[in-house]
């Protein structure tokens, strides 16, 4: 199995994208050859009350593998790569986490102009073209 971690856009681009983008999502979430970890993604569709939404999130988190739990440690890690990379926190936490929980790589929608492509940390790997 390949553990990989999810960056949120790619679960986002699996429900709520349109074509080649939610494709590519989905073929990842159904590849039977992965483990999946994951950090957080559930605060802003269950304030918003998107409630389909969230059950689609739920579902897949019910096959989640490997849960990161934000140490303080973790904090300083994500702190340090977004001091040297000049990633936002939260994709600062998430390539923390995927290195502290050894995934194989990190999945985004992100674009590879973006600074979450910096990190030499994990991995990382745009579902997009």
């Amino acid at each position: 199995m390949i553990l990989t971690f999810l960056d949120s856009s790619v679960l986002i681009a699996a429900y709520r994208g349109v074509g080649a983008i939610r494709l590519r999502a989905m073929e990842v979430l159904d590849d039977p050859t992965r483990a999946f970890a994951r950090l957080e993604l559930l605060p802003k569709a269950r304030y918003y009350g998107r409630t389909d939404e969230v059950n689609f999130y739920e579902a897949f988190f019910a096959a989640v593998s490997d849960w990161a739990e934000p140490p303080d440690q973790l904090v300083r890690d994500a702190l340090a790569e977004a001091s040297q990379t000049g990633l936002a926190a939260m994709d600062a936490l998430h390539v923390a986490a995927a290195a502290a929980l050894g995934a194989a790589e990190l999945l985004t929608a992100e674009a590879i102009t973006k600074p979450i492509h910096r990190t030499r940390l994990v991995a990382v790997r745009s579902i997009r073209t």
